[in-house]
């Protein structure tokens, strides 16, 4: 894990495209602010896990395919 030092109104770059600007330092909150190409999808981490749990507690462990016959 690299891990930086930045500043307010600093940022880092990711790759082709992808900038993280830090908004504000408040207490021990950080804004970020992200600039993407809107072909990139940004989710929070807690909000896709969640999402990747509910689609796999969605999908039956075993199929019976003497059903489908």
């Amino acid at each position: 894990m690299l891990i930086l030092n930045r500043k307010e109104g600093q940022s880092i770059v990711i790759g082709d495209g992808i900038e993280l600007v830090v908004v504000s330092i408040e207490g021990n909150q950080i804004k970020l602010g992200v600039k993407a190409p809107k072909s990139v999808k940004v989710y929070r981490k807690e909000l896709l896990e969640s999402i990747q749990n509910q689609n796999m507690a969605s999908v039956p462990s075993s199929i019976d395919f003497a059903k489908f016959k």
